[in-house]
Parts: structure tokens; C-alpha cells; sequence
């Protein structure tokens, strides 16, 4: 994968990305996109997940859900890529994250668009 960059003034988040439009780092800084739409649906929920980083019984916020995201995957994190079923034909790329022990693994779905990442899943892995 080139890069995951941040939505920027004017993106079109439909345009399939290509090598040419990809910002080749992402920065902690960086807010990409989690919008919901119908042919774009999201199950996006940081806050239903514990931070394991986190003091006492603190949960992930949107920041701190792209935080970990973004070291994740400047660490080399193993990323599948799926097809996605919405919209038909596009790329996602999934991560499954170990949090530590007794804890459900942490599913991120994401999707590239031109210049964006957009967040599509972000639970655990045996949410209902």
C-alpha cells in the first residue's frame, strides 16, 4: 500500500485513488472520513472499544481510533484486502488488531478514495 492521507478541501471520496494522487505518509494529524452513506455504509464505533492504552476504563474516541490506525499501519501491520460489497467492485483493506489477552480482536475496515481514507468498520470482532 503507497499510503493512507487525510480527506482534503474538494476531494471527490468516490474517485478511485491512483499511484499518482497518493500522499505517500500519513500523519497522526491527519482526519480522514467516516461518513455514512447508504452505498457506503459504516459500522464505525470507537467507542464501544476499550483502549487498552488507556487509564482505568477509558474507550477509543475518533481521534484516538486513527491514532491507532495510523502507528498500526506505519508499523507494518498485515492488511487483506477485500472486495467490498458496497459500493460493488471497490477495495477495503481490513486489519485485525490484537488488543492483549482477554479481549476480542479489534476489526478496521477501510476504503481509499482519491486523496482520502475513509473508515468504514471499526469493533471488535464478535460485536452483535
Amino acid at each position: 500500500m503507497d499510503g493512507w492521507c487525510r480527506p482534503t478541501e474538494g476531494t471527490d471520496p468516490d474517485r478511485q485513488p491512483d499511484k499518482a494522487s497518493a500522499d505517500p505518509v500519513c500523519s497522526k494529524q491527519q482526519v480522514p472520513d467516516v461518513g455514512f452513506r447508504r452505498d457506503r455504509p459504516t459500522d464505525w464505533r470507537p467507542t464501544d472499544v476499550r483502549n487498552p492504552q488507556g487509564l482505568l476504563n477509558t474507550h477509543f474516541t475518533n481521534p484516538t481510533a486513527w491514532d491507532l490506525i495510523a502507528a498500526r499501519l506505519e508499523n507494518g501491520e498485515d492488511v487483506e484486502l477485500v472486495e467490498l460489497n458496497k459500493p460493488k467492485g471497490r477495495l477495503g483493506y481490513v486489519m485485525l488488531i490484537d488488543l492483549g489477552p482477554d479481549v476480542p480482536q479489534l476489526y478496521v475496515k477501510l476504503q481509499l478514495g482519491a486523496g482520502i481514507v475513509i473508515g468504514r468498520s471499526f469493533h471488535y470482532t464478535d460485536h452483535d
